[in-house]
């Protein structure tokens, strides 16, 4: 049980491979760039300028 048995889970971490023991990452939901997200909230909040105290 070690970096050369591919059964284990330090086996595949040295080896490089995933299975059973070492599963992939799951793939995440579709994200959406930033930029697009900050451009519509300023199209829906109008700017207003900072009041001084």
């Amino acid at each position: 049980m070690g970096k050369g048995d591919i059964r284990s889970r330090r086996g595949k971490i040295w080896k490089g491979t995933f299975g059973k023991s070492r599963p992939a990452r799951k793939q995440n939901k579709k994200r959406f760039p930033v930029a697009h997200v900050l451009q519509q909230a300023n199209q829906s909040t109008p700017e207003t300028p900072a009041q001084e105290a």
